[in-house]
């Protein structure tokens, strides 16, 4: 095989790869997006999934791509993109999806995806090869958007009891049913974040491979990138839909209400400012905003400790298997 071959064919593997990290991730977020309204009988489990599904694809064509050119250009430097290493995170990213996700424990696609690079970029090229202003804007938006989310849970939540205090039971009725809608707009929020990421991926491959004179994301990497997402969106992650949906407590219309308004404006948000955040986090923890905002020992406190540990660790964890990686890939080319 010619040295041309042998570099389309790495191209393609790369794009593969990046693929199946997208169809992981949102078969591993799903849990994410309808956990909640399958929990308080809005929405049959099929009909979510599907909707979903159809929100991540949409997504990313409403919204724009800024979280995209965060993940592709402003996190390390133009030496360190190279196919290795964006190899070895997504392999490390991967891993960790599907270990999470046999343990049934929600964790965070995208600090296994940056931890994976971070790891692989100093594993090959040392330490110096990290954009600090990058790095800051994609911590930030990981660690600070939890806080906001369990605020913003919070509030939803004492807002809606205060606006509901004088209706009847019968306003669940109202709750469950606009669920179609919050669930939607959920969706097509977890699709414009999360999806970019993989974008932001191929993107910086493209550029490595010189098929890209400068980074930016091509329409079909747009469609692809969504169109996988989609697709594991559709399949499901059923062990944590069971842990998001009942794990933290007994998830009533309201609370699932008052979380889904609170993730989507939060995560919405943050595409928008090009800050990749963590869904997973967001939405977990707008709902445990929603139940503490009813009663404080409602919530089932031991368990969303799990879900932190777990957040903790993806990190240092991912960066770890992103060296290991990039050290094997490595020793194979």
């Amino acid at each position: 095989m010619n040295e041309l071959g042998a570099i389309n064919w790495i191209l393609v593997i790369f794009i593969i790869v990046a693929l199946v990290f997208d169809f992981l991730n949102g078969f591993h977020d799903s849990a994410n997006v309808v956990a909640t309204a399958i929990a308080s009988r809005a929405i049959p489990p099929n009909a979510a999934l599907a909707m979903t599904a159809l929100a991540n694809m949409i997504g990313p064509f409403l919204f724009g791509v800024a979280v995209a050119t965060t993940i592709g250009n402003e996190v390390i430097s133009s030496e360190a993109v190279t196919i290795p290493v964006a190899l070895a995170a997504l392999g490390s990213a991967i891993v960790w999806n599907i270990l999470t996700w046999l343990l049934g424990i929600p964790s965070s696609s995208s600090h296994a995806l940056i931890g994976g690079f971070i790891g692989a970029a100093i594993t090959g090229f040392g330490i110096h090869v990290i954009r600090i202003e990058g790095l800051y804007k994609v911590i930030a938006g990981l660690f600070i958007s939890p806080v906001i989310g369990l605020i913003f849970g919070w509030f939803a939540m004492r807002q809606t009891l205060f606006v509901g205090r004088w209706m009847t039971p019968r306003v669940n009725s109202f709750f469950r049913k606009a669920q179609w809608l919050t669930a939607l707009t959920l969706g097509l929020s977890h699709g414009t974040n999360d999806a970019q990421k993989t974008m932001g991926i191929i993107a910086m491959g493209l550029v490595a491979f010189k098929i890209l004179p400068k980074f930016h994301v091509p329409t079909w990497v747009v469609f692809a990138s969504a169109t996988s997402i989609a697709l594991g969106t559709a399949f499901g992650g059923w062990r944590l839909i069971r842990t998001m949906g009942s794990g933290f407590y007994r998830i009533r219309p309201i609370h699932a209400f008052s979380s889904q308004i609170a993730s989507t404006i939060v995560i919405l948000g943050a595409a928008l400012l090009g800050g990749p955040v963590s869904t997973t986090q967001v939405i977990s923890s707008s709902i445990v905003g929603a139940g503490a905002a009813e009663r404080m020992h409602k919530v089932r406190w031991g368990v969303a400790g799990n879900i932190v540990v777990a957040w903790l660790l993806t990190i240092p964890a991912t960066g770890f298997l992103g060296g290991l990686f990039f050290w094997l890939i490595n020793k194979a080319i």
